[in-house]
């Protein structure tokens, strides 16, 4: 997981200036991002609009009054041109099937082997 968005400022046009929690500032150019999308992003389309972007200080991240928000994760990706990866699955250590369990507890443990 990434660093959230602690800070936003608007800079003009649609390009905003980012703070994250770790310190990283960068600014991003959501033009692309927001013209010609339709949905809940066609409010975003007017400039006076998208200047009431806020920080959700809980989810941290950008928040738009109509509910609309960003993945904090690829804002800081956007901003710093580090790729999103998917944390590694740690393999489960194979359990012992319960029929193994019940052989192994009938053995008395003097005849008991380690393989």
């Amino acid at each position: 997981m990434f660093p959230r968005v602690k800070q936003v400022r608007y800079l003009g046009d649609y390009c905003l200036e980012l703070s994250f929690t770790d310190g990283v500032v960068g600014e991003l150019d959501f033009k692309a991002r927001v013209v010609g999308r339709g949905g809940v992003f066609a409010p975003l389309e007017e400039i006076d609009f998208f200047k009431q972007v806020q920080v959700d200080p809980e989810a941290g991240t950008l928040v738009w009054p109509n509910g609309v928000d960003l993945c904090p994760d690829v804002l800081y990706s956007l901003a710093t041109g580090k790729p999103i990866h998917a944390e590694p699955k740690v393999p489960k250590r194979p359990s012992r099937s319960k029929h193994f369990k019940q052989i192994e507890s009938a053995v008395p443990l003097a005849t008991r082997t380690t393989s």
